[in-house]
């Protein structure tokens, strides 16, 4: 008989936990509204009933909501009070905000805050699915001049646990293929990301995550994983976990190749690229590339 009371117990604690794991999943229901620290160095986020039926209807709340002070006494709303949304316009899956000249007055990090935050908020929202700013009816530009284009969630990569002390932004030219997966083209993809991210392994993670826009095709099978890169000497080395060696897409055995190769030249400062398989180069790319290769790149599969 003493022998049940272990499991009996065990089975006690299980249902407790079940329990408890049920309330936190109610407790965490509605959607996602981000804040800011206090310091304006962070994101954080709630989570929000909204009451109202349909898209637009939700758009408009969760802009009220954004407003309004969080809960947490440490975190506060992302939009300053000078600032307001004038107008907007949804186009398909595309929501463009039109924000009032105060919007260019916010210091670049605390924008760069603000902006993710609004893309992170309002792209959980049905039928929206990227964001465009506006201020005062114009693109709202970078710090090079060129507009930022449509965005989405993705656009904005943190290291968790990480303070954003130094965000940047990459304008980036990435090559995925075309619908017949025998030649590169290119596709030029904005985005902002922390300093504790090298450019290399961005551009590589981003290549893995497929193209944002429609009119390429990913290149990469979606379930690869990047072990580490390094530069040393000119040459990138990319270690990518088995993952990479899954056929997924009908692409020619070139393809994934170079269009790692490729972007990595066009975006950094490496001359040639090293790719190795969980750190291993004695190894065959669909039993016609060999990895024990320094790559340079290729302009003849650029369409």
């Amino acid at each position: 008989m003493k022998k049940w009371i272990p499991c009996l117990y065990l089975m006690l604690v299980l249902l407790l936990l079940a329990g408890c794991g049920a309330q936190n999943e109610e407790e965490e229901s509605g959607y996602q509204i981000w804040y800011m620290n206090q310091n304006e160095t962070k994101l954080y986020y709630e989570y929000k009933e909204l009451q109202a039926k349909n898209t637009e209807g939700l758009l408009k709340e969760a802009l009220e909501v954004l407003k309004e002070q969080p809960s947490d006494e440490n975190h506060k709303p992302v939009l300053p009070e000078t600032v307001r949304v004038a107008d907007y316009e949804i186009q398909h899956n595309q929501l463009y905000l039109n924000f009032s000249v105060e919007y260019l007055e916010m210091p670049k990090l605390y924008e760069v805050l603000c902006r993710a935050a609004l893309v992170r908020t309002l792209c959980q929202l049905p039928e929206i699915e990227y964001v465009g700013f506006r201020v005062d009816g114009k693109p709202l530009q970078d710090l090079q001049g060129k507009p930022y284009g449509l965005m989405n969630e993705e656009q904005f990569i943190e290291n968790a646990g990480e303070e954003i002390n130094a965000y940047k932004t990459a304008d980036l030219t990435l090559y995925y293929t075309n619908q017949a997966g025998d030649k590169l083209v290119t596709q030029r993809v904005a985005k902002e990301y922390n300093s504790n991210i090298s450019l290399e392994r961005l551009i590589v993670e981003q290549l893995i995550a497929g193209p944002p826009f429609e009119g390429v095709y990913p290149t990469i099978p979606s379930t690869t994983k990047v072990v580490s890169t390094a530069v040393r000497d000119g040459i990138c080395y990319v270690n990518l976990d088995e993952g990479f060696l899954a056929t997924g897409y009908n692409v020619t055995e070139s393809i994934p190749i170079y269009s790692i190769v490729n972007s990595l030249i066009e975006n950094t400062d490496v001359q040639k690229v090293q790719i190795s398989i969980n750190g291993e180069t004695n190894r065959i790319f669909r039993e016609s590339i060999s990895f024990d290769t320094v790559f340079m790149k290729n302009k003849e599969l650029v369409e």
